[in-house]
């Protein structure tokens, strides 16, 4: 359960340092506009997601048990996240981050960690693409700039209600998300180790106020993000509302445990490492509760800014601290410029997430699993867009769990009649 941060210093070396401040610095402007943004799309204050990222990050490389895992917030949240503070308001969101911390911590003291390989496949695939679908379904608003009114939270309902708004199509924010996708895309390709993120946000935003297009704004809609992390302060205790998010707790601790640990998997085989799964569940824990008491949103270890880390160079979790602690200081000196952000180039970048999320080019691959995991993964890809995450994992863990057991070939149990 020892931190890697622990060994890692023990050697460390002004040549790692500079590696891992060029790398962690890297991270950082990839962090920024997308932090916001998910934030954003979970229905929360957009500084909510600053604050993950940096509380949240400093604590999953502080006591994780990988050498280069980046923490935050990250997509796979959006739909908890959004259903929390739609039905309990963000005091309801804040206290069950905090009970999936609390229950993340005690499942890494009880070293859980390595259960994850028992999760079946389908079903991570499964409420993935789900989560993707729901978010990208999400940005439609802002990328064609819709004014629909009240969007619901439903899936069927909400395309509903975009359709009936398409009259409102705002061609120029069309343009602009477009545009800023299409910059997003092409940086990626032609150079993967530069912070492209926020260079194609930052030249769509600066396209709409320069020429003064009619589309909306990070600040016109929010206001100005503050320039300091808020104070820390516990949330409000009652066991009635502690039962009533109970569920929801658990979804977001199992949500971080998978998240993380697959991220540090897919890190290890970039680097050649050996993580600890133990500690990067108490780290996610840790994150969770540091990310609440802070008022923020729940944290993961990110395998998108995990894996931009590793192509930038860093070797240690000091890369993380570094993009955690850039991104307090571009809060502290740069926090007004973040109002210039256009909706329409998040959104476009949230879309793009999700399609990384969804990870097609492995859509093939999954035509040629056994018909019952094809099964497996479609009905928790159809729960999870349809009904909810509790819903669709909670049946999926058991189908899949059920299924494994069936593929053992355990023999059939021997029923003697009870002496009555």
């Amino acid at each position: 359960m020892t931190p890697k941060l622990l060994t890692t210093l023990r050697d460390y070396t002004p040549a790692l340092l500079r590696a891992d401040v060029l790398a962690g610095v890297t991270v950082a402007m990839v962090a920024l506009p997308l932090s916001i943004a998910i934030a954003i799309a979970s229905g929360a204050d957009p500084s909510t997601g600053l604050t993950t990222a940096i509380v949240g990050g400093i604590l999953i490389s502080a006591l994780g048990g990988s050498r280069v895992q980046i923490g935050g917030p990250t997509g796979a949240f959006i739909v908890v996240v959004y259903g929390i503070i739609a039905d309990h308001g963000h005091g309801g969101l804040v206290l069950a981050t905090l009970m999936a911390g609390a229950i993340l911590m005690v499942a890494g003291y009880l070293r859980a960690g390595s259960l994850v390989r028992h999760i079946p496949e389908p079903v991570i695939h499964g409420f993935t693409i789900g989560i993707a679908i729901i978010i990208a379904t999400s940005q439609v608003k802002d990328l064609l700039g819709l004014t629909p009114g009240d969007v619901p939270g439903e899936f069927l309902e909400k395309l509903h209600v975009l359709w009936g708004a398409r009259d409102t199509l705002n061609g120029m924010a069309l343009l602009v998300g477009l545009g800023c996708m299409a910059l997003i895309v092409a940086l990626r390709r032609a150079a993967p180790r530069f912070p492209g993120l926020i260079v194609a946000v930052g030249a769509a935003s600066a396209l709409v106020a320069l020429a003064a297009l009619p589309v909306d704004t990070l600040g016109a809609r929010y206001g100005a993000l503050p320039a300091t992390l808020p104070m820390p302060a516990l949330p409000e205790l009652s066991v009635s509302q502690m039962i009533a998010l109970l569920p929801s707790a658990c979804i977001i601790a199992f949500l971080a445990g998978v998240e993380s640990l697959l991220s540090a998997s897919v890190a290890d085989r970039m680097i050649g490492g050996n993580y600890r799964p133990n500690a990067e569940v108490i780290a996610g824990g840790a994150a969770n509760i540091g990310s609440a008491v802070f008022g923020g949103l729940p944290a993961t270890g990110a395998i998108a800014r995990t894996a931009t880390n590793v192509r930038a160079g860093g070797k240690t979790p000091v890369a993380g601290i570094v993009h955690a602690l850039t991104i307090l200081l571009v809060m502290l000196l740069a926090a007004p410029l973040a109002g210039y952000f256009a909706m329409p180039a998040l959104a476009g970048l949230l879309i793009l997430t999700a399609w990384n999320m969804a990870e097609p080019h492995k859509w093939r691959s999954y035509l040629a699993l056994p018909r019952a995991d094809r099964a497996l993964l479609l009905l928790t890809l159809v729960l999870t867009v349809l009904t909810d995450l509790t819903v669709a994992i909670g049946v999926g863990v058991a189908l899949g769990l059920a299924l494994r057991l069936a593929r053992r070939d355990v023999p059939p149990a021997k029923w003697e009649p009870p002496d009555r």
